[in-house]
């Protein structure tokens, strides 16, 4: 069977938290740093973009993460969507805003309060 796809019908289905795959993204060296950044936020949890770049010892680069994550090859995998922006603004989710609502939801993220 197909590793991955298990993985990602059982994270849909409530049953996985942490993904078990060997992961090899392409992207430039700051890329590759948020990348890595982002797969240390916990399931049901969020980091800022300002968190991410201090994260990966880059305090200033916030919206240079942003773009990062735009770029993500493999959203789900590497959680983008656990990222909100400032005063917990649902902000910049290339799938858009709606799916990341429901994908913090879905991981008991309460997003009622979030804009």
């Amino acid at each position: 069977t197909n590793r991955a796809a298990t993985q990602i019908q059982e994270y849909f289905a409530g049953k996985r938290r942490k993904f078990d795959l060997p992961l090899d993204p392409r992207g430039t060296d700051f890329q590759l740093a948020v990348w890595k950044a982002l797969q240390t936020v916990p399931y049901g949890e969020t980091r800022t973009y300002a968190q991410i770049a201090e994260a990966i010892e880059k305090p200033h680069a916030y919206r240079a993460v942003g773009m990062a994550n735009n770029k993500n090859p493999i959203p789900i995998l590497i959680p983008c969507h656990r990222v909100i922006g400032a005063n917990n603004a649902l902000v910049g989710y290339a799938a858009g805003v709606k799916i990341k609502r429901y994908l913090l939801g879905l991981e008991g993220v309460d997003t009622s309060k979030m804009r």
